[in-house]
Protein backbone atom coordinates (compact mmCIF):
# COMPACT_ATOMS: atom_id res chain seq x y z
CA UNK A 1 0.00 0.00 0.00
CA UNK A 2 2.94 2.96 0.81
CA UNK A 3 5.05 1.74 -2.18
CA UNK A 4 1.73 2.05 -4.56
CA UNK A 5 0.53 5.48 -2.68
CA UNK A 6 4.07 6.69 -3.63
CA UNK A 7 4.38 5.67 -6.88
CA UNK A 8 1.25 7.04 -7.72
CA UNK A 9 2.17 10.49 -6.11
CA UNK A 10 5.47 10.80 -8.49
CA UNK A 11 3.32 9.69 -11.40
CA UNK A 12 1.06 12.85 -10.12
CA UNK A 13 3.96 14.89 -9.74
CA UNK A 14 5.72 14.02 -12.74
CA UNK A 15 2.56 14.76 -15.12
CA UNK A 16 1.91 17.95 -13.33
CA UNK A 17 5.08 19.19 -13.91
CA UNK A 18 5.54 17.98 -18.10
CA UNK A 19 2.33 20.18 -18.21
CA UNK A 20 3.80 22.92 -16.22
CA UNK A 21 7.09 22.62 -17.71
CA UNK A 22 7.77 26.22 -19.00
CA UNK A 23 6.90 27.66 -15.74
CA UNK A 24 9.39 25.65 -13.79
CA UNK A 25 12.27 27.14 -12.29
CA UNK A 26 15.78 26.56 -14.24
CA UNK A 27 14.04 24.34 -16.92
CA UNK A 28 11.40 27.19 -17.44
CA UNK A 29 10.79 29.74 -20.00
CA UNK A 30 11.70 32.35 -17.08
CA UNK A 31 9.99 35.30 -16.17
CA UNK A 32 6.77 36.31 -18.58
CA UNK A 33 6.61 40.16 -19.79
CA UNK A 34 4.89 42.01 -22.29
CA UNK A 35 5.38 44.88 -24.65
CA UNK A 36 2.77 46.81 -26.38
CA UNK A 37 3.38 48.23 -30.10
CA UNK A 38 1.62 49.54 -32.83
CA UNK A 39 2.44 47.07 -35.09
CA UNK A 40 4.07 43.65 -35.50
CA UNK A 41 5.55 44.26 -37.94
CA UNK A 42 6.80 39.82 -39.12
CA UNK A 43 7.91 39.30 -35.59
CA UNK A 44 6.55 36.41 -34.52
CA UNK A 45 6.54 33.36 -32.02
CA UNK A 46 9.83 31.72 -31.41
CA UNK A 47 11.99 34.90 -32.33
CA UNK A 48 15.06 36.04 -29.92
CA UNK A 49 14.34 38.80 -27.51
CA UNK A 50 18.08 40.51 -27.10
CA UNK A 51 19.77 43.40 -25.13
CA UNK A 52 22.47 45.04 -26.08
CA UNK A 53 22.84 42.68 -28.62
CA UNK A 54 22.89 39.70 -26.26
CA UNK A 55 19.93 36.67 -26.38
CA UNK A 56 17.75 36.71 -23.07
CA UNK A 57 14.91 35.11 -23.83
CA UNK A 58 12.40 34.47 -27.05
CA UNK A 59 9.22 35.94 -27.94
CA UNK A 60 5.92 33.41 -26.63
CA UNK A 61 2.78 35.11 -28.40
CA UNK A 62 1.89 37.63 -30.58
CA UNK A 63 -1.81 38.53 -30.37
CA UNK A 64 -4.17 41.57 -31.57
CA UNK A 65 -4.92 43.74 -28.35
CA UNK A 66 -7.61 46.78 -29.37
CA UNK A 67 -6.00 48.90 -31.49
CA UNK A 68 -2.32 47.85 -31.04
CA UNK A 69 -0.07 44.35 -30.61
CA UNK A 70 0.74 42.70 -27.57
CA UNK A 71 3.88 40.63 -27.91
CA UNK A 72 3.93 38.67 -24.75
CA UNK A 73 7.91 37.17 -24.38
CA UNK A 74 9.56 35.11 -21.79
CA UNK A 75 13.50 36.23 -19.98
CA UNK A 76 15.37 33.81 -18.84
CA UNK A 77 18.69 34.60 -16.30
CA UNK A 78 18.70 37.65 -14.04
CA UNK A 79 19.06 40.24 -16.72
CA UNK A 80 19.07 44.17 -15.22
CA UNK A 81 16.64 45.79 -16.87
CA UNK A 82 15.14 48.85 -14.73
CA UNK A 83 11.12 50.21 -14.59
CA UNK A 84 11.23 52.38 -17.31
CA UNK A 85 13.02 49.79 -20.01
CA UNK A 86 11.68 50.32 -23.64
CA UNK A 87 11.50 47.81 -26.56
CA UNK A 88 11.73 47.74 -30.51
CA UNK A 89 11.02 45.34 -32.97
CA UNK A 90 14.62 44.91 -34.94
CA UNK A 91 15.81 43.67 -38.18
CA UNK A 92 17.92 40.96 -37.45
CA UNK A 93 19.04 39.81 -41.10
CA UNK A 94 18.72 41.61 -44.56
CA UNK A 95 16.53 39.21 -45.48
CA UNK A 96 13.79 39.98 -43.02
CA UNK A 97 13.95 38.14 -39.99
CA UNK A 98 13.26 40.17 -36.94
CA UNK A 99 14.19 40.33 -33.19
CA UNK A 100 12.41 42.38 -29.65
CA UNK A 101 15.04 44.22 -28.75
CA UNK A 102 15.09 45.95 -24.73
CA UNK A 103 16.52 49.00 -24.07
CA UNK A 104 16.63 48.64 -20.05
CA UNK A 105 16.26 52.33 -18.28
CA UNK A 106 15.09 53.71 -14.81
CA UNK A 107 15.63 52.11 -11.47
CA UNK A 108 14.89 48.97 -9.91
CA UNK A 109 14.16 45.77 -12.01
CA UNK A 110 10.65 45.89 -14.19
CA UNK A 111 8.60 43.54 -12.37
CA UNK A 112 7.72 40.19 -13.98
CA UNK A 113 4.12 40.45 -15.75
CA UNK A 114 4.52 44.01 -16.43
CA UNK A 115 3.46 45.60 -19.77
CA UNK A 116 5.95 47.75 -21.50
CA UNK A 117 3.16 50.56 -22.60
CA UNK A 118 2.57 51.81 -26.35
CA UNK A 119 4.86 54.83 -25.67
CA UNK A 120 8.40 53.36 -24.93
CA UNK A 121 8.43 50.69 -27.85
CA UNK A 122 8.93 51.13 -31.62
CA UNK A 123 7.78 49.39 -35.05
CA UNK A 124 9.84 47.51 -37.28
CA UNK A 125 10.57 49.16 -40.43
CA UNK A 126 9.67 45.97 -42.99
CA UNK A 127 12.32 45.65 -46.06
CA UNK A 128 9.63 44.32 -48.47
CA UNK A 129 7.34 46.93 -47.62
CA UNK A 130 9.62 49.47 -48.20
CA UNK A 131 10.49 48.16 -51.83
CA UNK A 132 6.84 47.68 -52.63
CA UNK A 133 6.08 51.22 -51.44
CA UNK A 134 8.73 52.54 -53.52
CA UNK A 135 7.82 50.60 -56.49
CA UNK A 136 4.11 51.80 -56.48
CA UNK A 137 5.52 55.52 -55.63
CA UNK A 138 7.83 55.49 -58.20
CA UNK A 139 4.56 54.34 -60.77
CA UNK A 140 2.68 57.49 -59.68
CA UNK A 141 5.63 59.83 -60.84
CA UNK A 142 4.70 61.44 -64.33
CA UNK A 143 8.55 61.23 -65.30
CA UNK A 144 7.20 63.67 -68.88
CA UNK A 145 6.19 66.25 -66.36
CA UNK A 146 9.02 66.19 -64.24
CA UNK A 147 11.91 66.50 -67.24
CA UNK A 148 9.76 69.32 -68.68
CA UNK A 149 9.58 71.40 -65.37
CA UNK A 150 13.31 70.24 -64.65
CA UNK A 151 13.69 71.88 -68.36
CA UNK A 152 11.82 74.35 -67.71
CA UNK A 153 13.68 75.48 -64.79
CA UNK A 154 17.13 75.03 -66.51
CA UNK A 155 15.71 77.61 -69.07
CA UNK A 156 15.01 80.33 -65.84
CA UNK A 157 18.53 79.84 -64.67
CA UNK A 158 20.24 80.50 -68.22
CA UNK A 159 21.11 83.68 -67.16
CA UNK A 160 22.41 82.90 -64.12
CA UNK A 161 26.00 82.63 -62.73
CA UNK A 162 28.29 79.71 -63.49
CA UNK A 163 27.58 77.21 -61.22
CA UNK A 164 24.53 77.68 -60.51
CA UNK A 165 23.77 76.98 -64.36
CA UNK A 166 25.89 74.17 -64.48
CA UNK A 167 24.11 72.80 -61.01
CA UNK A 168 20.72 73.25 -62.84
CA UNK A 169 21.92 71.86 -66.55
CA UNK A 170 23.24 68.70 -64.67
CA UNK A 171 19.89 68.08 -62.79
CA UNK A 172 18.12 68.85 -66.27
CA UNK A 173 20.25 65.69 -68.01
CA UNK A 174 19.62 63.78 -64.66
CA UNK A 175 16.09 64.15 -65.26
CA UNK A 176 15.97 63.26 -68.72
CA UNK A 177 18.07 60.08 -67.83
CA UNK A 178 15.83 59.04 -65.85
CA UNK A 179 12.59 59.65 -68.24
CA UNK A 180 14.83 57.67 -70.95
CA UNK A 181 14.97 54.81 -68.97
CA UNK A 182 11.60 54.86 -67.24
CA UNK A 183 10.59 51.35 -68.35
CA UNK A 184 14.00 50.20 -67.70
CA UNK A 185 13.47 51.48 -63.66
CA UNK A 186 10.08 50.09 -63.01
CA UNK A 187 11.29 46.86 -64.56
CA UNK A 188 14.24 47.03 -62.42
CA UNK A 189 12.10 48.00 -58.91
CA UNK A 190 9.34 45.13 -59.98
CA UNK A 191 11.85 42.18 -60.15
CA UNK A 192 13.89 43.24 -56.98
CA UNK A 193 10.84 43.60 -55.02
CA UNK A 194 9.67 40.15 -56.34
CA UNK A 195 13.32 38.63 -55.70
CA UNK A 196 12.79 40.66 -52.09
CA UNK A 197 9.61 38.40 -51.61
CA UNK A 198 11.32 35.12 -52.30
CA UNK A 199 14.56 35.92 -50.26
CA UNK A 200 11.96 36.79 -47.54
CA UNK A 201 9.86 33.07 -48.19
CA UNK A 202 13.42 31.19 -48.04
CA UNK A 203 14.08 33.12 -44.80
CA UNK A 204 14.41 29.39 -42.55
CA UNK A 205 16.48 27.58 -45.16
CA UNK A 206 19.23 30.61 -45.55
CA UNK A 207 19.16 30.89 -41.49
CA UNK A 208 19.70 26.94 -41.26
CA UNK A 209 22.63 27.50 -43.68
CA UNK A 210 23.97 29.93 -41.93
CA UNK A 211 24.28 27.94 -38.91
CA UNK A 212 25.54 24.61 -40.21
CA UNK A 213 28.34 27.11 -41.86
CA UNK A 214 28.87 28.36 -38.25
CA UNK A 215 28.47 24.67 -36.97
CA UNK A 216 31.38 23.64 -39.67
CA UNK A 217 33.69 26.58 -38.55
CA UNK A 218 33.36 26.00 -35.20
CA UNK A 219 34.30 22.31 -35.76
CA UNK A 220 37.30 23.30 -37.62
CA UNK A 221 38.57 25.36 -34.91
CA UNK A 222 37.61 22.66 -32.54
CA UNK A 223 40.43 20.71 -34.45
CA UNK A 224 42.99 22.85 -35.53
CA UNK A 225 45.39 21.73 -33.23
CA UNK A 226 44.77 18.12 -34.65
CA UNK A 227 44.96 19.95 -38.32
CA UNK A 228 47.98 21.58 -37.44
CA UNK A 229 49.92 18.23 -36.25
CA UNK A 230 48.73 16.23 -38.67
CA UNK A 231 50.21 18.97 -41.23
CA UNK A 232 53.47 18.76 -39.18
CA UNK A 233 53.66 14.94 -39.37
CA UNK A 234 53.01 15.06 -43.01
CA UNK A 235 55.79 17.59 -43.31
CA UNK A 236 58.20 15.09 -41.08
CA UNK A 237 57.34 12.11 -43.42
CA UNK A 238 58.38 13.71 -46.40
CA UNK A 239 61.32 14.91 -44.91
CA UNK A 240 62.13 11.23 -43.74
CA UNK A 241 61.15 9.81 -47.42
CA UNK A 242 63.68 12.40 -49.39
CA UNK A 243 66.30 11.40 -46.45
CA UNK A 244 65.61 7.49 -47.46
CA UNK A 245 65.48 8.44 -50.81
CA UNK A 246 69.03 10.38 -50.80
CA UNK A 247 70.84 7.32 -48.79
CA UNK A 248 69.50 4.54 -50.78
CA UNK A 249 69.83 6.45 -54.13
CA UNK A 250 73.22 4.18 -54.86
CA UNK A 251 70.82 0.79 -54.83
CA UNK A 252 67.71 2.34 -55.66
CA UNK A 253 69.18 3.68 -59.10
CA UNK A 254 70.40 0.33 -60.45
CA UNK A 255 67.49 -1.64 -58.91
CA UNK A 256 65.05 0.91 -60.86
CA UNK A 257 67.00 0.40 -63.83
CA UNK A 258 66.97 -3.12 -63.97
CA UNK A 259 62.78 -2.92 -63.34
CA UNK A 260 62.93 -0.53 -66.30
CA UNK A 261 64.65 -3.47 -68.46
CA UNK A 262 62.11 -5.68 -67.07
CA UNK A 263 58.99 -3.96 -67.89
CA UNK A 264 60.50 -2.62 -71.51
CA UNK A 265 61.11 -6.98 -72.17
CA UNK A 266 58.15 -7.76 -71.44
CA UNK A 267 56.41 -4.98 -73.40
CA UNK A 268 58.42 -6.38 -76.59
CA UNK A 269 57.59 -9.76 -75.51
CA UNK A 270 53.44 -9.00 -75.04
CA UNK A 271 52.57 -10.88 -78.21
CA UNK A 272 54.35 -13.80 -77.30
CA UNK A 273 53.22 -14.12 -73.61
CA UNK A 274 49.22 -13.51 -75.09
CA UNK A 275 49.43 -16.42 -77.48
CA UNK A 276 51.09 -18.17 -74.50
CA UNK A 277 48.11 -17.79 -71.96
CA UNK A 278 45.77 -18.61 -74.68
CA UNK A 279 47.82 -22.05 -75.02
CA UNK A 280 48.01 -22.89 -71.23
CA UNK A 281 44.24 -22.23 -70.90
CA UNK A 282 43.40 -25.96 -72.65
CA UNK A 283 46.45 -28.00 -70.43
CA UNK A 284 44.68 -26.33 -67.07
CA UNK A 285 41.42 -27.23 -68.06
CA UNK A 286 42.28 -30.70 -68.52
CA UNK A 287 44.71 -30.34 -65.52
CA UNK A 288 41.57 -29.34 -63.34
CA UNK A 289 39.52 -31.79 -64.72
CA UNK A 290 42.34 -34.80 -63.84
CA UNK A 291 42.99 -33.49 -59.90
CA UNK A 292 39.33 -32.21 -59.61
CA UNK A 293 38.09 -35.46 -57.83
CA UNK A 294 40.25 -35.04 -54.73
CA UNK A 295 43.74 -35.95 -53.27
CA UNK A 296 44.42 -37.60 -56.70
CA UNK A 297 44.99 -38.20 -60.61
CA UNK A 298 41.96 -39.77 -62.65
CA UNK A 299 44.08 -41.19 -65.63
CA UNK A 300 42.73 -43.45 -68.57
CA UNK A 301 45.19 -45.93 -70.85
CA UNK A 302 43.64 -46.94 -74.08
CA UNK A 303 44.02 -50.56 -75.78
CA UNK A 304 45.43 -51.88 -72.11
CA UNK A 305 44.14 -54.64 -72.60
CA UNK A 306 42.77 -56.37 -76.30
CA UNK A 307 38.94 -56.35 -77.12
CA UNK A 308 37.50 -59.81 -77.71
CA UNK A 309 35.69 -59.70 -81.12
CA UNK A 310 32.20 -59.48 -81.74
CA UNK A 311 30.58 -62.46 -83.82
CA UNK A 312 27.85 -61.48 -85.80
CA UNK A 313 25.17 -64.05 -87.24
CA UNK A 314 25.26 -64.66 -90.76
CA UNK A 315 29.17 -64.17 -90.80
CA UNK A 316 30.78 -67.40 -92.13
CA UNK A 317 33.76 -67.00 -90.03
Amino acid sequence: MVIGAVGVTVIGVLTFAAFNVSSLPLIGDGDTYSAAVSEAGGLKSGDEVRIAGVKVGKVKDVDLDGAHVRVTFAIKGDPHFGTRTGASIRVRTILGAKYLALYPKGPGQLAPGSEIPLARTTAAYDVVEAFSDLTRTTEKVDTRHLAKALNTLSATFEDSPDEVRASVEGLSRISRTVASRDKELRTLLDHANGVTGVLAEHTDDFTALLKDGDLLFKEITKRREAIHALLKTSAALGQQLSGLVADNEKELGPTLARLDGVVRMLERNQSSLDRGIKALAPFLRVFTNTVGNGRWFDGYVQNLVAVPPTVRKGDPS
